[in-house]
């Protein structure tokens, strides 16, 4: 061989060898620093989405992700899905996993995951489809290298970068890319970069940001929503394609006004019938809101939920008539549904777009396509009302904790409009119970107890009226009075007055066993069908700031009936606690020689407050469930 080809072979050669040992210094676990591992399940070592704005209809987005996983519970973070739809192609999918050293053991090509529909368990027809690769490791740590590359046509959503995906991840690096060589006139957000190694390094064409050595956070009781308090970049373009439908919109109005235009249009056509059958339903309505609650009640009765996941990007409803003919829809359909039915009687509504379930609020001066959920509005002079068109249990005008208190976009004639939804809160959360207890001489107790539900406590509480009765009494038993041993149930009466949004129960239980004797002394514990007992984690270093999310107020009052061979010596003085947080109240008042009476009075206050009152929010709420197991001693007459 001649010398000029030794050397070339031989430069190749070392090129090789100098590539594969990079590739394993890469992807081995030893080189994470420690400062990273500490509380981690999961290290991202690198994660790239290169985004490419190709034209107005067309998007090509490439992920490239190194994620070691340290022990178990980091298995789910290796995140090996794609998504894609008819108008979203996959061009490229592959995984590669490595062991402790960086050898690697596994290579997964696009054929080998599996692939299904992308829905919820509820949906009748979807052209939403995922590609998935489960994998069982043999041994940890072990370094995952996933890549793909996806086209679409739809440019209407940009996906966010969120660097820190989570709880007990530490990010070694996460890079966000968006270039954008047309010069489309693109929009971005910048949210919670305090605090946190991001830099931008943006250029005219490009958007560009990092974050690097990010130790992983811990969980702390009683914090913000995760994304509410982690860096994450959100982009837009002011002109989109949404499923081949053009779009523009550089704020809410005109976005709304698109919404009208391109997805809601000619969509509220009923049958004349059927019109006909709702008008004479409310012939004899005197208001409006008389007229909506029988439409509403109407709807209800004759719809069920599923969900429908076609059209426009799951965006656009299926029509009215198709709802009425089939008797169900999606979230979209039927609140689309309902408008035209209140329509037929001379009642104007707003198809609304709402973040659901989990608090968040569509972000009011950023315009982009939001939400996961339709509602429906109805102006009322100001008093607005709000109808969940998916329940057909859900009382007329009543959100819950599903969609209240978040900001919501509201498609008007007139475009979009920012609106809040109405606030369950504090005293708005009211639960009271009374109960009458005779006690016996042998401890054990016969009682009846009632207990009324609003608010939020209403709506944690009424779905219970559908449960047969062997489940209705382990509900109580198991659930709600756990903390009392031996009770049963002799009677259990339920009212769910919906009209009022007012749950009531009422039960004749017994419990054997309740009370403690000793010698000549009988101890009862006062508290007997409401014990507040959470005692929040203890923190030795807080980090977060203090969120109650919701407020409530409890008012208690229990009539006790005492045996005839047994008297009242002391009673136990009122106790009262008042705090930024809330306030407790207890007392006992002898009523006769056989009769004492025993009250509760506690509202927590919904706030957001500085971490460094944790250690006092906690301190509110240990005494509260120590006074909660206050007792009376009765003396032997």
């Amino acid at each position: 061989m001649k010398r000029k080809q030794l050397l070339f072979c031989v430069f190749i050669g070392l090129i090789a060898i100098k590539n594969y040992s990079q590739n394993v210094l890469n992807n081995t676990a030893f080189l994470i620093p420690d400062s990273l591992k500490t509380n981690a399940n999961t290290i991202i070592r690198s994660n790239i989405t290169d985004i490419t704005i190709n034209s107005v209809n067309s998007i090509t987005i490439k992920r490239r992700r190194v994620v070691t996983v340290l022990n178990e519970l980091g298995n789910k973070n290796i995140n090996l899905y794609q998504h894609y739809n008819n108008d979203t192609e996959i061009k490229e999918l592959s995984v590669k996993i490595y062991d402790v050293l960086g050898k690697e053991i596994k290579k997964i090509s696009e054929k080998k995951f599996t692939d299904v529909s992308a829905t919820d368990g509820f949906s009748l027809y979807s052209d939403a489809k995922v590609k998935y690769f489960d994998y069982t490791p043999t041994s940890y740590p072990y370094t995952v290298v996933f890549k793909s590359e996806t086209h679409s046509s739809s440019t209407g959503f940009i996906p966010d970068w969120y660097p820190i995906s989570g709880y007990l991840i530490g990010v070694e690096k996460s890079t966000y890319i968006v270039n954008n060589p047309t010069g489309l006139e693109i929009r971005k957000k910048e949210i919670n970069f305090d605090g946190f190694p991001v830099e931008n390094l943006s250029t005219e064409n490009k958007i560009h940001y990092e974050l690097k050595n990010q130790p992983a956070k811990k969980y702390e009781r009683y914090s913000l929503p995760f994304f509410d308090i982690m860096p994450n970049v959100s982009c837009a373009l002011n002109q989109f394609t949404l499923k081949n439908v053009s779009g523009e919109a550089n704020n809410w109005k005109e976005f709304g006004s698109w919404m009208q235009s391109k997805l809601l249009t000619d969509k509220v056509v009923l049958d004349e019938a059927t019109k006909s059958e709702v008008r004479n339903l409310v012939k004899d309505a005197k208001t409006d809101t008389e007229k909506a609650r029988i439409v509403y009640n109407y709807m209800q009765n004759k719809t069920r939920y599923i969900s429908v996941q076609i059209g426009i990007g799951g965006w656009e409803p299926m029509t009215a008539k198709e709802v009425d003919k089939l008797g169900y829809g999606d979230c979209k359909g039927l609140s689309n549904y309902m408008k035209a039915l209140l329509l037929s009687v001379g009642i104007a509504s707003n198809y609304t777009i709402v973040y659901a379930d989990k608090r968040r609020d569509i972000d009011t001066d950023f315009t982009s396509i939001q939400g996961n959920h339709a509602i429906l509005n109805i102006p009322n002079n100001g008093n607005d009302i709000w109808l969940e068109c998916t329940s057909q249990k859900v009382p007329f005008g009543f959100l819950g904790d599903f969609t209240d208190d978040r900001n919501v976009l509201v498609v008007t004639p007139e475009g979009g409009v920012i609106k809040r939804t109405p606030a369950y809160k504090n005293e708005t959360n009211l639960q009271t119970v009374k109960a009458t207890i005779t006690l016996d001489d042998n401890g054990n107790v016969i009682a009846d107890v009632e207990r009324i539900s609003k608010g939020i406590q209403y709506d944690r509480k009424y779905h219970i009226e559908s449960k047969p009765k062997n489940e209705l009494e382990k509900h109580y038993l198991s659930n709600v009075w756990d903390y009392n041993n031996n009770l049963k149930t002799n009677s259990i009466a339920i009212d769910n007055n919906k009209k009022e949004v007012v749950f009531t129960e009422k039960l004749n239980v017994a419990i054997d066993g309740y009370a403690t004797i000793n010698n000549n002394e009988y101890l009862v514990r006062l508290n007997a069908f409401n014990k507040f007992s959470h005692i929040p984690k203890r923190y030795r270093k807080r980090t977060q700031p203090v969120q109650i999310e919701r407020g409530f107020l409890d008012e208690d009052e229990f009539t006790f009936k005492i045996p005839n061979a047994y008297r009242i010596d002391k009673l136990p003085l009122p106790k009262e606690i008042n705090t930024k947080f809330g306030s407790y109240k207890i007392s006992v008042e002898k009523i006769d020689d056989t009769t004492l009476v025993y009250k509760k009075y506690f509202l927590l206050k919904a706030g957001t407050h500085p971490k460094q009152d944790y250690k006092k929010y906690r301190s509110f709420l240990k005494s509260v469930a120590r006074y909660e197991n206050s007792r009376i001693a009765l003396l032997k007459k």
